[in-house]
């Protein structure tokens, strides 16, 4: 799955306001600030914060 490089451009994460990153391997779009992982189901973006999962610190360091 990618996901279109100008919809990364006009997106951001709906806690922060900050730009967020396409992760292919896990499709996911992340926000660093936040230690956030919003799902992409079915080649749409979830930017629910109740949806999200926490990043560990470990995938923080990649």
């Amino acid at each position: 799955m990618t996901l279109d490089h100008n919809l990364l451009e006009i997106i951001a994460c709906p806690v922060c306001k900050g730009k967020l990153h396409f992760d292919k391997s896990n499709n996911e779009l992340i926000c660093n600030a936040d230690r956030l992982a919003y799902p992409i189901t079915e080649g749409i973006p979830v930017l629910i914060e109740v949806k999200a999962r926490q990043l560990t610190s470990e995938e923080l360091a990649k």
